[in-house]
């Protein structure tokens, strides 16, 4: 089971969108779809898909209908390493119909191809000639208040999963001004798994927030409550497992049995569940099995 899973927060687009994705990403498919139950926040769900869980390059994703109460923003993006040119073009192609240019698509001084695209969902993509074994990585933008943590932010992240570290740091250089020495490009690894971060002094108007957030999954709730104190430590926390970390981004921490709970073939059962759960903030596992 993968540990750390992009969950992105659709309005009403998360199956449409798991669609369009697994349709242009070689070895990918949708493995999962939920619905909305009794215990729905709005009645008028009851029965509308949920959630949507897929795989891309065999990595997985879930996608959330969760209503219009977030905004994509270019400070999570996917960076995806491509083999060749042609790649390059092929993905641009198919993602900028109908999106937004924010890098354009050319020959940069750290790349002989990249552009970075904002697509029809308004999730932000970067495409890159470069291999790598994973091909598809997120990638973590720290502005506004933010800027200037993202080296910060990569070592607290790493001393809290095992088989995690630093892999490699670029600086800003000392004709940058203010952003001189902070981070122009870094690559690191949490529980196996690439992660990108950057620092970026630009006057943005945007920053993380829970559009898209960061699924841990849990085998315990020792390792629930660790994850826990530990990310909400000068952060925000939030309903059903959801936190915010003292920079800005969003985790949701979950233990694995939630979701088999959930799909009790007790429907009843399960919605009590989903009931107990509603009304928590850190998930607690006995009180869950409690229901």
């Amino acid at each position: 089971m993968q540990k750390i899973v992009p969950y992105l927060w659709f309005d009403h687009q998360a199956e449409e969108a798991a669609i369009f994705y697994t349709s242009l990403f070689k070895q990918s498919t949708i493995m999962n779809t939920s619905r909305y139950g009794d215990a729905a926040p709005d009645s008028s769900q009851n029965g509308k898909i949920m959630s949507v869980t897929f795989q891309l390059e065999g990595q997985t994703f879930i996608a959330l209908n969760g209503g219009p109460h977030f905004t994509f923003t270019p400070a999570i993006s996917f960076f995806v390493n491509c083999d060749s040119p042609e790649e390059v073009d092929s993905y641009w192609a198919k993602l900028s119909e109908g999106g937004i240019v924010l890098m354009e698509l050319g020959s940069y001084p750290f790349s002989k191809k990249f552009g970075w695209i904002q697509d029809q969902f308004g999730i932000s993509w970067q495409m890159n000639l470069g291999h790598r074994d994973q091909m598809i990585t997120p990638s973590l933008m720290f502005v506004g208040k933010q800027h200037g943590k993202a080296e910060q932010a990569m070592s607290d992240y790493i001393s809290l999963f095992d088989h995690s570290a630093i892999d490699q740091i670029e600086r800003y250089g000392y004709d940058a001004g203010e952003m001189a020495g902070t981070v122009l490009h870094a690559l690191f690894h949490l529980a196996g798994q690439e992660f990108k971060a950057m620092d970026s002094g630009l006057d943005h108007a945007f920053t993380f927030n829970e559009a898209i957030s960061l699924f841990v999954n849990c085998e315990t709730q020792e390792e629930v409550d660790t994850l826990w104190d530990k990310l909400s430590e000068g952060g925000v926390i939030e309903q059903c497992g959801w936190l915010k970390d003292k920079y800005g981004v969003s985790w949701q921490i979950i233990p694995t049995i939630l979701g088999e709970l959930l799909q009790d073939p007790d429907p009843e059962k399960a919605q009590r569940v989903m009931q107990a759960m509603l009304q928590m903030k850190k998930i607690d596992i006995a009180t869950l099995k409690q229901d």
